[in-house]
């Protein structure tokens, strides 16, 4: 009876792990860092230059008479820098949560669990020693990180840095990585299995019997290896999440985190053989663990669907579509819980125990709450993951179409710019954002107002939280609407300019040719910066008024829009 209460209680602390994991996968974009780093990509690569490229490019071609201002505008970006580098580390953190959360859902799936007593019983009787035995497994732990990141470390070398920044907005990568989730998603239902070749494995664990370090090593490699057809599902999900932060380190990170999930188990496991017996059996639970992440998977596919979308205005993937997908899969989780609905592979689910019981009422109640966003919810738990409030047909909080009337002095600026290309942009209900640069510093000379420049994305992740959370603030939405001008420049807009006004960089030497390359050219040319969001008070001539800002909380972004005004108010 006291092993069955053992066997029960750590059966629900995986259980309570893949809760975790599954709320990882759901919400992990909102979490994400204070600032995006996406550059100007169009279905082909684009080699965009970092803000430090800029800066070198702008040495050599700025005279001696100018230099004092570049040095006192790199001070200022740099001092707007201090806090992105904090974020960025914070968000390194972040993403090797994500990849831990990741590794734990993998070990628990059904090629690799199964495979924990085999391995802890070699380890045991072949060590002779208990000191040898744990040396040895320490020795295969360290070598499943190592395979796992150098894995991560080639796709950073292959892909480098620059094109890591911008796959976030790249339309073949986007629909790659929505291809590779659902492909990933129907073999964890069960329609197919993704593996290696067989005498890759076969070789390996050849290997593996020669003995010493480098036996091991083989050994850890031959698990690889033979459990990849449920690992490499897991391993697409992880690096989805890498790949749309855009980090240069974050296929390291997140392959790190995964690795240390899956190592640490067999690790400790085999330090501890005793505690075996405590381990919940295999059986037809691992399997559903199986089916519920490729559930996720396949959810979580259509958030890179939406980016194409978006950035090449399909017009197809709205915020109800995606919506309406995610209710289904909800609800279809739901019923697979609690037994209604089976895949070919499952066993019967003869009862309910109270924890499968209380996963199915978190699926049911989170497919609940989805379902007033077809009516125009904002659902802000989940909003990043799901397309802007402005693509949605039907809204009766009138919240993604709001449009807030021009100043009459407004008229003699003409019709607003490249309108009806941004309409699906994410709103925030009661401002009135300009697109083009030389009407808004117009509209800034008649109404006598400081201009809030806004550098964002369609699929820049942390534009949407300031969006969502920062500007609705009342104190800010005033003072937004009373006293600035908006300026939006969506870097990542594909749409090609009239072929009177492209031109050839002067800071990238390459051809601007989209209205997208020409606002990150200014973000560039102008601020040494790439990064979105990033804000900029200017006044009417253009001339920066405060350092610039990048993601914020309420208070931060709230004084620093009272500083634009003072130093507004002050040059006057």
């Amino acid at each position: 009876m006291t092993l069955f209460k053992r066997q029960f209680r750590l059966r629900n602390t995986l259980l309570l792990l893949l809760a975790i994991v599954a709320f990882s996968f759901s919400v992990p974009l909102k979490a994400f860092a204070t600032q995006d780093a996406a550059t100007d990509t169009g279905l082909t690569f684009t080699d965009i230059p970092t803000a430090a490229d800029s800066i070198a490019i702008r040495k050599k071609a700025d005279s001696a008479a100018k230099a004092k201002v570049d040095i006192a505008a790199k001070a200022e970006v740099g001092k707007a820098a201090g806090t992105t580098g904090e974020s960025s580390s914070e968000s390194l953190w972040q993403l090797f949560l994500v990849g831990f959360l990741g590794g734990l859902a993998a070990f628990l799936l059904p090629c690799v669990y199964p495979m924990l007593p085999l391995t802890v019983s070699f380890f045991t009787k072949k060590g002779g020693t208990r000191a040898k035995a744990i040396w040895q497994s320490c020795l295969y732990g360290l070598s499943i990180i190592f395979i796992y990141v150098v894995f991560g470390l080639l796709i950073t070398l292959v892909f480098g840095p620059a094109a890591l920044n911008g796959l976030a907005t790249n339309g073949i990568f986007n629909f790659f990585f929505f291809l590779m989730l659902v492909v990933f998603g129907v073999s964890f239902l069960g329609a197919f299995e993704i593996t290696l070749p067989s005498s890759l494995a076969n070789k390996l664990d050849e290997n593996s019997d020669k003995g010493g370090l480098a036996g091991i090593f083989f050994m850890a490699s031959t698990l690889v290896v033979v459990s990849f057809s449920c690992t490499g599902p897991a391993i697409g999900g992880v690096l989805a999440n890498a790949f749309l932060k855009g980090e240069r380190l974050a296929p390291i990170i997140v392959m790190f985190g995964f690795s240390l999930a899956i190592a640490l188990p067999f690790t400790l496991f085999a330090m501890f053989p005793s505690a075996l017996k405590s381990l919940p059996k295999s059986g037809g639970w691992l399997n559903s663990v199986k089916v519920v992440l490729g559930f996720l998977e396949i959810a979580l596919a259509l958030k890179f669907l939406s980016n194409v979308d978006l950035a090449y205005h399909w017009n197809l993937i709205d915020r109800e579509v995606v919506l309406s997908i995610w209710i289904a899969i909800g609800l279809l989780t739901s019923l697979y819980l609690i037994g209604k609905i089976k895949f070919s592979h499952d066993s019967d689910v003869q009862y309910l125990t109270v924890t499968r019981t209380f996963f199915a009422i978190g699926a049911f109640a989170f497919t609940v709450y989805m379902i007033p966003g077809l009516w125009g919810a904002p659902l802000k738990s989940i909003s990043a993951l799901l397309p802007p409030l402005s693509t949605q047909d039907f809204d009766i909080s009138g919240g993604g179409s709001a449009t807030v009337a021009a100043p009459a002095s407004a008229a003699n600026v003409g019709p607003k710019k490249y309108e009806e290309l941004f309409k699906r942009l994410p709103k925030v209900k009661g401002l009135d954002e300009w697109y083009d640069y030389d009407q808004a510093m117009e509209l800034a000379k008649q109404l006598h107002k400081p201009v809030l420049i806004d550098f964002t994305g369609w699929n820049c992740v942390n534009c949407r939280k300031m969006e969502q959370e920062v500007f609705p603030d009342p104190a800010v939405l005033k003072t937004l609407q009373s006293e600035f001008v908006i300026l939006q420049q969506v870097i990542d807009e594909k749409t090609d300019l009239p072929a009177a006004e492209q031109y050839t960089s002067s800071v990238t030497g390459k051809k601007v040719t989209t209205i997208g390359g020409k606002m990150i050219d200014f973000e560039i040319s102008k601020y040494n910066s790439n990064a979105q969001p990033f804000y900029v008070i200017v006044n009417e001539k253009g001339e920066q008024l405060v350092t610039p800002q990048g993601a914020s909380d309420i208070a931060t972004f709230k004084k620093y829009l009272d500083s634009g005004i003072a130093a507004y108010k002050a040059g006057k």
